[in-house]
C-alpha cells in the first residue's frame, strides 16, 4: 500500500469511516473531504475490484470461494492513498482503468460477498488506516466492521432514482455510451443487493451520522460530511486544505 505523504508535519490523528451504497458520491466526496482535511484516502471498493480482476487474470474459478480467498491472500496490491492520485497495482501491473472496466464490474460482487476475502482486505485495510494516521476511508462496512472505533462515521446516501443517474453519468463520462437501464439496474440496487447479504450500508449504525444527498449538490454534500465530522470529532477541515 502506497501512503500518501505529505512535505511537513502531519496534524493530529482522525480516521473518518464514510459508508455507502452504489452510485451515493462516496469516492469523489470521501476524495474531497480528505483534501480538505488534509487526510489520506481509501477506496476499499477498488480493493475488492482488484481481487476481482486478479482472478479473472489468473483464470480462478469464481465458484470455488476457497480458490477466490487463497487469490485475495496471495494477491500483490499497491494502492495510492494520495486523494488525487488514483493508481492501482497488482503484481506490479497497472490496472487502475481496468478494474472499472465492466467485465470487472459484473464481478465484483460475486468475490465480495466470499467471507475469507472479505476478512483478508478488512485486515489491509486497517493496517493502511493504522499506517495513515491521519485517513478517509470510504465503503460497505468501514463503519461498522473495518474502523468501528473511527473519530467520526458517516453513512451517505441517496435515492434509488438518484444514484441510478449518477452511475449513468460516471458511465458517460468513461466513454460507456448507451447503457440500457437493466445494466444500469444491476450495477447499482442488483450489486447493493449482493452486498447486503454481508455487509449493512442502507441505515446507520448507532453513532452514524446520515447525509442524504439526494437534494444537495457536490459542495453541499462535502460541506455536510464535514459537518458530520466536525460535530462527532471536534475537528475542522485543515485551513487551506489538504496539507
Amino acid at each position: 500500500m502506497t501512503e500518501h505523504t505529505r512535505d511537513d508535519v502531519a496534524p493530529a490523528p482522525l480516521v473518518v469511516a464514510v459508508d455507502g451504497p452504489s452510485g451515493s458520491g462516496k469516492s469523489s466526496v470521501s476524495k474531497a473531504v480528505a483534501r480538505r482535511l488534509g487526510a489520506a484516502y481509501l477506496d476499499t471498493g477498488a480493493m475488492y475490484r482488484a481481487v476481482a480482476w486478479h482472478c479473472l487474470n489468473e483464470g480462478v474459478d469464481l465458484a470455488d470461494a476457497e480458490a477466490v480467498a487463497a487469490a485475495a491472500v496471495a494477491m500483490d496490491l499497491d494502492q495510492s492513498t494520495d486523494p488525487d492520485v488514483e493508481a492501482v497495482r497488482v503484481g506490479g501491473t497497472d490496472v487502475t482503468e481496468a478494474i472499472r472496466g465492466p467485465e470487472v464490474t459484473d464481478t465484483v460482487s460475486t468475490v465480495a460477498v466470499v467471507i475469507p476475502v472479505r476478512e483478508e482486505l478488512h485486515r489491509r485495510q486497517r493496517a493502511a488506516i493504522a499506517a495513515a494516521g491521519r485517513m478517509v476511508a470510504e465503503g460497505r462496512d468501514i463503519t461498522t466492521v473495518v474502523a468501528p472505533d473511527a473519530h467520526a462515521r458517516v453513512l451517505l446516501t441517496a435515492s434509488e432514482a438518484v444514484r441510478t443517474a449518477r452511475r449513468s453519468g460516471q458511465l458517460a463520462a468513461a466513454g460507456e455510451t448507451g447503457v440500457d437501464a437493466g445494466t444500469l439496474h444491476r450495477q447499482v440496487a442488483g450489486r447493493d443487493a449482493r452486498d447486503a447479504t454481508v455487509s449493512t450500508f442502507n441505515r446507520p449504525a448507532d453513532g452514524v451520522a446520515l447525509v442524504d444527498s439526494t437534494e444537495l449538490d457536490f459542495e453541499q454534500t462535502v460541506a455536510a460530511v464535514l459537518a458530520a465530522v466536525e460535530d462527532q470529532a471536534g475537528i475542522p477541515a485543515v485551513k487551506g486544505g489538504r496539507r
